[in-house]
């Protein structure tokens, strides 16, 4: 039988857990300019009122993420992608031929123009950038002091981005170790981790055997079980199936944007559920069950 006491509870629970939201947190994963796809996925979040409360980056990940945790616009990293062309690729050029083709200063000086010199202190969005220490291969979070330097050794995909000297550590990509970085955003507070996984389809149907095609399908297949093994612990994985992308590939990025777009407005009916479970669970299924009790 129910009772004024009962009946009192029961609107008391539904009230506060009304005032209760779930923090959520973007996992934004490595792979190239496959990660264009980022950006679609954010515009997404954002046009339908989803807040983005914590964010960690790997690689590409770090680059859009640390960006709009920064305080850019969306619209504007939209913007900057699809300006670029090969003219603007090749003009990030500064080779480094005894530990890669890229120093990595003029793409430093870029993100820094981005950004404006920001410090992860300074982000309108808690974010950590993750890189990986070619030392020991340990996963590396990095979330205090000057951005530019953590995105810039975050997205140092060896052989091609010089690594990054610091204290004791050499830091390379963080698709080496973390390739989408679930826990580090659920360490950071986050109640609902939503994960952006850029390795789930890495099979080339044009793909022939030779030494550098070997080679890369050899990371690729790597990182395919690591971003796998990454993503099991997440409230809500996206994956992007954008196509094989070089990791340079960033010209023609509106179509990778699109794919981003669609796969994030197929997980939104699923993540407001969550929410609303996350409040404290209090959905019409649950209040019935509570009254039949």
């Amino acid at each position: 039988m129910l009772n004024s006491s009962r009946i009192h509870k029961l609107c008391y629970n539904i009230r506060m857990t009304k005032s209760k939201r779930p923090k959520i947190g973007l996992a934004l994963g490595s792979g190239g300019a496959r990660g264009i796809a980022h950006i679609g996925v954010i515009k997404i979040l954002e046009e339908n009122h989803i807040p983005i409360d914590y964010i960690a980056g790997t690689s590409i990940g770090a680059l859009v993420g640390g960006f709009f945790a920064a305080g850019l616009d969306i619209k504007e990293i939209e913007r900057l992608s699809l300006e670029t062309n090969w003219r603007k690729v090749f003009s990030f050029l500064d080779p480094r031929l005894t530990q890669s083709l890229i120093g990595g200063e003029k793409v430093k000086t870029f993100i820094n123009e981005q950004i404006g010199s920001k410090t992860f202190e300074e982000c309108r969005i808690p974010f950590t950038a993750v890189a990986t220490d070619l030392k020991n291969g340990e996963i590396v979070s990095m979330n205090t002091g000057d951005m530019a330097s953590a995105i810039r050794a975050s997205i140092s995909i060896p052989l091609v981005f010089k690594p990054v000297e610091t204290f004791d550590k050499l830091l390379a990509d963080g698709g080496l170790s973390a390739p989408v970085p679930v826990e580090i955003v659920r360490n950071m507070g986050a109640d609902i981790v939503i994960a952006v996984n850029l390795n789930k389809h890495y099979c080339d149907e044009d793909w022939k055997p030779g030494w550098y095609n070997i080679a890369d399908n050899s990371l690729n297949i790597l990182q395919h079980h690591l971003a796998q093994f990454n993503v099991r612990n997440a409230d809500l994985v996206i994956d992007i199936n954008a196509g094989q992308s070089s990791w340079y590939d960033f010209v023609n990025g509106k179509d990778k944007i699109a794919i981003g777009e669609k796969a994030a407005e197929d997980i939104l009916p699923k993540l407001r559920e969550l929410i609303a479970e996350k409040r404290g669970g209090w959905s019409l299924k649950k209040i019935i069950s509570w009254f039949r009790s």
